[in-house]
């Protein structure tokens, strides 16, 4: 028999009266791992795999996990086998095959049988980061998608993009290319300090 278990996309993410992204609350479950994410309801074996791929950290942003993320679309126990479901954030990511070795090594010690699967349709969007990730992003020093994926103005780039240290909205995009291809570099004209901004995508 299969047990499976996804995290729940809830609502999308809708536009706020200033354009921002508003998150909606998500399904209440009676179980839930400390990231608010739902943890499955076939048992101990199914609990323990979900919560052993969800604990791995993206290794380009240490701060916040592939659960975090919305990387981790789910983990499917198959007999011994926990199938885990992966997600890149966009084709080509440097970071994927690191992800995916890392989520088979932290499957395997503890106690599972790993496979790995990754998963590009529906493709990944930044509405997928969980609240508690932006914020990490935030404490990290890089600023969260300030608009929901489907905002006019993010496709047009006319984001508001407020400083991750002070909570200026007084901020100037450097490059369009920060650290990695998914974050542009900013800088703040209030503290002066440079930043990584991480695209609404």
């Amino acid at each position: 028999m299969t047990a499976s278990f996804s995290p729940p996309a809830g609502r999308r993410s809708r536009q706020g009266d200033e354009g921002r992204a508003c998150l909606s609350d998500a399904v209440q479950s009676p179980s839930s791992d400390p990231s608010g994410h739902l943890l499955p309801a076939g048992g101990e074996k199914e609990e323990r795999a979900y919560r052993a791929a969800a604990s791995v950290v993206d290794p380009e942003i240490p701060a916040v996990t592939i659960a975090d993320l919305g990387i981790l679309r789910g983990v499917e126990m198959e007999g011994d086998v926990a199938v885990a479901r992966v997600t890149p954030t966009y084709t080509g990511c440097p970071a994927v095959l690191a992800i995916e070795l890392a989520v088979e090594t932290a499957l395997r010690e503890a106690g599972f049988e790993p496979r790995i699967e990754r998963v590009i349709s529906p493709a990944w969007t930044t509405d997928w980061i969980t609240a508690e990730g932006r914020e990490k992003l935030r404490a990290y020093g890089i600023a969260p998608p300030a608009n929901a994926s489907n905002s006019i103005r993010s496709l047009f780039g006319e984001t508001e993009v407020a400083c991750p240290r002070c909570g200026s909205l007084e901020t100037a995009r450097i490059s369009e290319f920060g650290s990695t291809a998914c974050k542009a570099l900013y800088r703040c004209q209030t503290c002066h300090e440079p930043f990584d901004y991480f695209k609404c995508i």
